[in-house]
């Protein structure tokens, strides 16, 4: 029996953070024996965000891990496949044709000598194909029309890697259901008070009644409730490197007969970007932008310009950003973690993989007898770096770019300034290929070497390599990677195909 002082748990606020930590929490503290009660309290008043529907592919495991059926969890969420996200107009346009390139979540790794990324430079392939189309799978399966899935894929399963469009309020349902179905207590109640003594939480107060715990996580959003009645104020802002601080989401009719896109698309606007993810039954679209250079009104008008007339608009809400994360996740016996723990903006999609983290990260800390600030300070410094990682890469896509149509554009060039490692890494990157040892001993979770090519690449910031490859030998390693292009279409699905098996 596994001995512990913290025998109580509870969570404020339900959404997509409250729902999947405590349905990891309680398998893996009270799978086999019963070890913590586990409350989750939501609000019936306060609604979640519910815009940020694309995954990374690690989420998958997280599904799979907690015994969910792919199938099930995609039919009750509208849920389709992503193999990647295209990213357009982030520079200007290059032969009079609109940029664009593609980050997908693998990349094949082939040549018995000089690695891939390195024989495609060397090759002068760039002059016929983007670098996403020369080293990877996926890049040639969208084209096609394929989702990552063949006829016979087992779950979580694909000939890629691939993560997930779902619809973020109905998969806060489902995940709901399934962790009220293993045990876990839910309250439907909002919480208008917070009993605080010696630096821990005592009790929350729903009007009359109060729940009180050993162990207390905030998943109330941007608000904090919980850790801001601990540690007011306690907040870095990463403003000065990613200024986009607001965001306009409208939720649209996908067109008759268009099949939903298995990857993201995210277009580069006038002060920010837009994203576009396909569900089975509709398209999220969004305009992430600087609230400082344009009104909300100008970026809704902005947004429904570039979708177009013929858009018929669903819904439409307007969000405001906090973006940046704690500098003490985890005070008392306190633990933020979803939005009230950190915001980077959507453009990686890493908002459920970073509360995948988290959740984890307390299975590690809480299994101790007695809590100590050892532990606090060592779920704090990995939380810390994970966001800190996470924003030198997002302002990587920024960074890079050549357009100056916008005094945001023109600005966004300088955001290298506020992430020192990223701005030697680049002088370094002139010179030599991004490769595992730049970022060995980091933080980095889900974003590798490959990752970073893709958008260093992508967005045309070639090193200057000198290196002359065999002919023969360039010509045999392509070839095979041509006959593995072949060989995954021929092994996989359109994703319509896919999609409409799920409705059987």
């Amino acid at each position: 029996m596994l001995e512990n002082n913290m025998r109580s748990m509870v969570i404020v606020g339900g959404g997509s953070a409250g729902w999947m930590t405590a349905l990891y929490l309680n398998r893996l503290f009270n799978q086999d024996q019963k070890n913590f009660d586990i409350t989750v309290i939501e609000s019936p008043d306060i609604g979640i965000i519910g815009v940020g529907e694309a995954t990374v592919h690690s989420v998958r495991f997280f599904f799979a891990a907690m015994g969910l059926d792919e199938s099930e969890l995609l039919r009750a969420t509208n849920g389709t496949l992503k193999t990647g996200i295209m990213f357009r107009d982030w520079m200007k346009p290059i032969g009079g044709k609109t940029h664009e390139y593609f980050h997908p979540f693998e990349q094949v790794r082939l040549g018995r000598g000089l690695d891939m990324s390195s024989a495609w430079m060397v090759t002068g392939r760039d002059a016929k194909e983007r670098y996403d189309e020369g080293v990877s799978l996926s890049a040639a399966l969208i084209k096609e029309g394929h989702g990552p899935k063949g006829p016979n894929s087992a779950p979580y399963q694909g000939v890629v890697p691939y993560g997930y469009h779902i619809d973020a309020t109905l998969l806060a349902r489902f995940l709901r259901g399934k962790a009220v179905e293993a045990g876990v207590h839910h309250v439907e109640a909002t919480v208008t008070d917070v009993s605080v003594e010696s630096e821990n939480i005592v009790a929350v107060h729903t009007g009359d009644t109060q729940y009180q715990g050993d162990m207390f996580i905030d998943c109330t959003g941007f608000r904090g409730l919980l850790i801001e009645k601990l540690k007011p104020g306690n907040w870095n802002s990463f403003t000065d490197a990613l200024p986009c601080n607001k965001a306009v989401a409208i939720q649209r009719d996908l067109a008759d007969g268009e099949v939903p896109n298995p990857y993201t698309v995210a277009t580069a606007l006038s002060n920010g970007w837009s994203w576009q993810i396909d569900l089975t039954n509709r398209q999220g679209t969004g305009y992430v932008y600087d609230g400082n250079r344009i009104s909300s009104d100008e970026a809704e008008a902005e947004l429904r310009a570039f979708l177009g007339p013929q858009s018929n608009v669903l819904k439409c809400t307007h969000l405001n950003m906090k973006v940046g994360c704690r500098e003490e996740f985890w005070i008392g016996n306190c633990i933020a973690t979803g939005l009230a723990g950190g915001f980077i903006e959507p453009l990686e999609s890493t908002g459920l993989h970073l509360i995948n983290l988290a959740a984890g990260l307390m299975g590690t800390h809480l299994l101790a007898r007695q809590t100590s600030q050892a532990n606090r300070d060592s779920f704090n410094r990995l939380m810390r770096g994970f966001y800190q990682d996470l924003k030198q890469f997002i302002v990587l896509h920024y960074c890079l770019s050549d357009r100056d149509d916008s005094d945001f554009w023109c600005a966004a060039q300088a955001t290298v300034k506020h992430t020192p490692w990223l701005e030697n890494q680049l002088e370094i990157w002139k010179h030599k290929i991004c490769e595992f040892h730049d970022l060995a001993g980091s933080f980095s979770t889900t974003f590798s070497d490959e990752n970073y090519r893709y958008i260093l690449y992508g967005m045309q910031h070639y090193p200057a390599l000198t290196f002359q490859m065999d002919a023969g030998a360039a010509d045999s390693l392509f070839s095979q990677m041509k006959l593995m292009r072949e060989n995954a279409l021929a092994a996989t699905m359109p994703h319509g195909a896919f999609l409409d098996r799920l409705k059987m």
